[in-house]
């Protein structure tokens, strides 16, 4: 019998520290490239999870697909069933900034939204989600050893990917700093901290709505090698010197 209607992983499946892909054939790269002893613990719906090890410390990877209803889902019962204390957002946005190029990396230190999901929780209040200080400092200063073109700062997210008005409906977020837009991270910040618990979302740049630059999805694969590598340090704690302890 499933734990939850839409995962077959038994409690004690996960780790602590989740790594969210957006896409089931990123979570199924991700594992086979970068975890040791790695299992899938989970089929349901084609979102594929997988416990396994990044350098002895034990990382789950959870599909959570696209746009925030499907990434509450799952992020609720990881923090709820799962017993899930941290989750990484490990997925691709689009830039709103001229200065923020095609694949580069964002980190969200907080997420607007033209979603009504929180609208129906909150009221007359217009909620504010923000990542963990403590996650978010660490990908900096990590993003900064490794070498990594990245930009720290708010994001938006969106619930319509194919909108008539490309860009000028973002012109309010723009106008106050927003460097990119993604479908998941507000949703991600939202749940987490309704748990208490810690998340972070990193994203790669794929495409640019400020002058239609794109990637080819050919090479997305590639690209999000950066990404992944810097979350799974960020998820363990690496710093410079646990990551090269030969280096003087």
């Amino acid at each position: 019998m499933q734990t939850t209607p839409h995962n077959e992983a038994k409690r004690g499946d996960y780790a602590e520290t989740v790594l969210l892909p957006g896409d089931p054939q990123r979570t199924e790269w991700i594992a086979a490239t970068f975890l040791e002893d790695v299992r899938c613990i989970n089929r349901v719906r084609g979102a594929l999870a997988y416990t396994g090890r990044y350098r002895g410390s034990p990382i789950s990877l959870h599909t959570t697909g696209m746009g925030a209803p499907s990434l509450a889902i799952y992020a609720h019962e990881l923090l709820e069933t799962y017993g899930a204390r941290t989750l990484i957002r490990v997925g691709t946005c689009g830039s709103l900034a001229d200065h923020v190029k095609l694949r580069s990396l964002v980190i969200s230190q907080s997420s607007s939204s033209d979603s009504a999901i929180n609208r129906q929780l909150f009221g007359v209040y217009d909620y504010a989600p923000s990542a963990d200080f403590e996650l978010l400092c660490r990908a900096a200063r990590r993003a900064v050893e490794m070498g990594i073109i990245h930009y720290v700062g708010q994001t938006a997210s969106s619930d319509v990917f194919y909108h008539p008005d490309v860009l000028g409906r973002f012109a309010g977020v723009r106008a106050h700093g927003a460097l990119a837009v993604d479908m998941e991270t507000n949703a991600l910040y939202t749940i987490a901290a309704r748990f208490r618990a810690k998340a972070l979302s990193i994203c790669t740049v794929v495409d640019s709505l400020v002058n239609g630059e794109d990637t080819d999805a050919s090479e997305r694969q590639e690209l999000f090698s950066d990404m992944v590598r810097l979350a799974l340090d960020v998820a363990i704690g690496t710093s410079r010197v646990e990551a090269e302890p030969d280096r003087p």
